[in-house]
Formats: structure tokens, C-alpha cells, sequence
């Protein structure tokens, strides 16, 4: 049996299903091949000068490293010149990039995290890039960059496919088109992606919980309340158990979600309160919920569903829990009461 490629998966669910396009799936193929530079790259490390701060800011006021300009700059340049998008956004850059005007125009847009946990390039922890993907609607103001924001401002319910890359051990491609989740393993020797997992699914339970203990004191009450029950173990209310796991990069936080189960909070807390929330919904929460949901699994602010919210902004931000889905549930029955 010959091995299912990423090529031959994504030809499978548009020849046969009929669920994409040829459009997305060209589209997709692009993405994989940027993740497998990006991926090259971050394999390299000090041997390829690439660590350290870049010594700018992006839009969200955080210092850069090295390595966030430059997965930034391969996902532009891969995707810019194919015709299968419209524009792009970036959570490094402050307005959408257009398709320069030398290259042919699809009718897609892409929004990406290109190096998901940066704090973590430096001591060689997981690290990874997200990404989704939306139709563009008809009739868009894309004259210029201010005007395009409009265009990505839509729900995560209407993503058409969203994934992310793990570079840890093994590159890792995670992604749906809407038809579950599939996992891809990067043969380095081949230069390809393998299917590797199909149909996965996230416990609905969990014994595991993924968030920052340090900001305690900052979260609601309701977060509260809900982690010192699952702290207090077989002896608390909820009668079981729990361990805590926080690599502090959501790839590899919710990677480990999508193999095992368990639930990844990063809720409201003071000190990120004026700006809505810490993660970004177009670039993290989003595609991530999509995924999750995908998978069986469930994803929430604590107030309603992540997917249903109609983004205001490009850079706006919420907070997140996500994962099995009866956990999620209850996090979110504890915002209820």
C-alpha cells in the first residue's frame, strides 16, 4: 500500500468527497511546503544564526526573535505568488498583506501565527505555526490594506480549514478541511508529508489540565474555583485525580490535548483585561477551536462558544478554554453560576 501523502490526502477530499476545491487544496500544499522550511530552519538553530531577538516589536508591543521575522517572511513569500489567495494576515504584522499586483488573485485569505511559543525557541522546547483559512467574500474592499480588514473579520464557524505545524521531535502537520482531523508526519529523507493519523479524536473526560498556575491570583472567580476543585483531587468535588502539564506554547499544549485528551485554559485575568483576553482569536483561538471541534472536543471563553464570536478587529483577543469536551462544559457551568 503506497503511502498517503499530504498530495494524495488532499486529492482524495476534493476528487472523491468533494469537500475542497482545487484552489485549497494548491492552497494547503503551499502552506506544508513553507512549514517544512520553517521547519529546516528551526532544526538549525544557533548553526544557522537564527536565535535570539530580532531587536523589533510586533503589533501586539512584544519583542521579536529572530525566528518569528523570518517564519513570518517564508509564509509571506511561499503564498504571495500561487493564485490562490486574495490576502493575508499575520499576527506579526499590523494590517493585511494584499497579493501584490504582478500575481493572480484567488478567492481565499490566510491568517497566520508563524512561530507559536517563542519564548520557547531558545531552550529548545516545541514550537510550532498556526494557521486558518476563509473564503473571501464577494465584492471586497481590497484596494488596500486598511480597507481589506474588513473581509477577514468573520466568524471561526465559517473557517474551511485551519491546522497547525508542531516542530518538536518530529514536524507534525495537524489539519482539517472540515472532514476531522488528520495528522502528517514530515519524512525528512522524502521531503514530504505522510498521513500518519486519521480520524482523531479527544477524549470526551480528561484527567489533565493545561494553564499558567503563576496567574491565580489574576483569574475570575469562576477559573478559580474550578482549578482549586480539580486541585483538591478524589478528596474534591469532582472526585478524581488531575495532573497538570504547561509547556506555555499552545501548540504543543494542545497537541498533547489532540493525542490524549485533557483541557488547555488561558482565561480572563486582570492583568490582560483591557485588551480582552491573551490569545489571539483570528490566529489562535480560532483555528485551534475549529480543530478541536473537529476532533470531537469543545472550546468556549467560559461564556459561549469560541467559533460563534464576530470578530470586531484583526488582532483581537479572547479568552480561551478548550479541549475534552465534558470538561469544557464544566469550566464553562462554573462561569454560569
Amino acid at each position: 500500500m503506497p503511502q498517503r501523502t499530504l498530495a494524495r490526502y488532499l486529492t482524495e477530499e476534493q476528487r472523491h468527497k468533494g469537500i475542497i476545491t482545487g484552489d485549497l487544496k494548491l492552497l494547503l500544499e503551499v502552506v506544508a511546503r513553507a512549514c517544512q522550511a520553517i521547519s529546516v530552519a528551526i532544526g538549525k538553530g544557533a548553526l544557522g544564526g537564527v536565535l535570539g531577538e530580532a531587536g523589533s516589536d510586533n503589533i501586539q508591543g512584544e519583542a521579536q526573535k529572530k525566528l518569528d521575522v523570518l517564519s513570518n517572511e517564508i509564509l509571506l513569500e511561499a503564498n504571495e505568488w500561487g493564485g490562490h489567495l486574495a490576502a493575508m494576515a499575520s499576527e506579526e504584522m499590523d494590517l493585511p498583506h494584499l497579493v501584490p499586483h504582478r500575481f493572480p488573485k484567488g478567492e481565499y485569505l490566510l491568517t497566520f501565527d508563524p512561530l507559536d511559543g517563542s519564548s520557547n525557541i531558545d531552550v529548545n522546547v516545541s514550537i510550532g505555526t498556526i494557521f486558518s483559512v476563509l473564503k473571501c467574500p464577494e465584492g471586497a474592499d481590497l484596494s488596500t490594506p486598511q480597507a481589506a480588514e474588513q473581509a477577514f473579520l468573520q466568524p471561526g464557524s465559517t473557517q474551511v480549514a485551519a491546522g497547525y505545524a508542531v516542530y518538536g521531535p518530529t514536524t507534525l502537520l495537524v489539519l482539517s478541511v472540515g472532514d476531522g482531523v488528520v495528522v502528517f508526519t514530515l519524512d525528512r529523507e522524502q521531503g514530504q508529508f505522510v498521513l500518519t493519523r486519521e480520524n482523531v479524536r479527544i477524549p470526551a473526560e480528561t484527567q489533565e489540565f493545561a494553564i499558567n498556575m503563576a496567574n491565580r491570583r489574576f483569574w475570575e472567580a469562576p477559573v478559580q474555583r474550578y482549578v482549586d476543585d480539580m486541585v483538591a483531587g478524589r478528596s474534591g468535588p469532582l472526585g478524581k485525580d488531575y495532573n497538570m502539564r504547561w509547556v506555555a506554547s499552545m501548540v504543543a499544549d494542545v497537541h498533547r490535548i489532540m493525542t490524549r485528551g485533557g483541557i488547555f485554559m488561558y482565561p480572563m485575568d486582570e492583568k490582560v483585561r483591557d485588551k480582552g483576553g491573551k490569545l489571539r482569536l483570528m490566529y489562535e483561538a480560532n483555528p485551534m477551536a475549529f480543530l478541536v471541534e473537529q476532533a470531537g472536543g469543545g472550546a468556549s471563553t467560559g461564556y459561549q462558544r469560541i467559533l460563534d464570536i464576530v470578530p470586531e478587529h484583526l488582532h483581537q483577543r479572547v479568552p480561551v478554554i478548550l479541549g475534552s469536551r465534558q470538561e469544557v462544559e464544566r469550566a464553562a457551568a462554573y462561569h454560569a453560576v
